[in-house]
């Protein structure tokens, strides 16, 4: 995650959509990592793109996570279970929901100092 396109903490998100995402003051176009160490730029477009080598920066940073919220876009569909299974040897709880929830989530859990990162598909409109 050391290249221009990380915030170097993690922030709550104040706005999705628009294929994007808002936190800290800034904008940011397309899909997106939240990792305790930081806001990072994550190319994955739709969910059939989720992958352990996607997934491979929230895996290297599974000691200081407990929870997961990957946001699949508009609609909920299967988490593959190798991934699944994955997390779980790494002991990261995974949750897979729309966009909308998982932003909703990260930031409560965030404000209540919860061990959390999100792996977010950008949506170009809100529900």
């Amino acid at each position: 995650m050391n290249d221009a396109r990380h915030y170097p903490q993690q922030m709550p998100l104040d706005a999705y959509g628009n294929g994007g995402f808002r936190f800290a003051g800034l904008s940011h176009r397309g899909g997106l990592l939240c990792l305790p160490g930081g806001m990072a730029a994550w190319p994955v477009t739709k969910p059939d793109e989720i992958t352990l080598e996607s997934l491979a920066p929230v895996l290297a940073a599974a000691d200081a996570i407990d929870v997961l919220l990957i946001g699949l876009g508009r609609d909920i569909v299967g988490l593959d279970p190798v991934i699944r299974a994955r997390l779980r040897e790494h002991r990261i709880i995974v949750e897979a929901i729309a966009t909308g929830g998982a932003v909703r989530t990260y930031n409560v859990l965030l404000a209540e100092q919860r061990a959390v990162a999100a792996a977010l598909i950008a949506v170009d409109s809100v529900r």
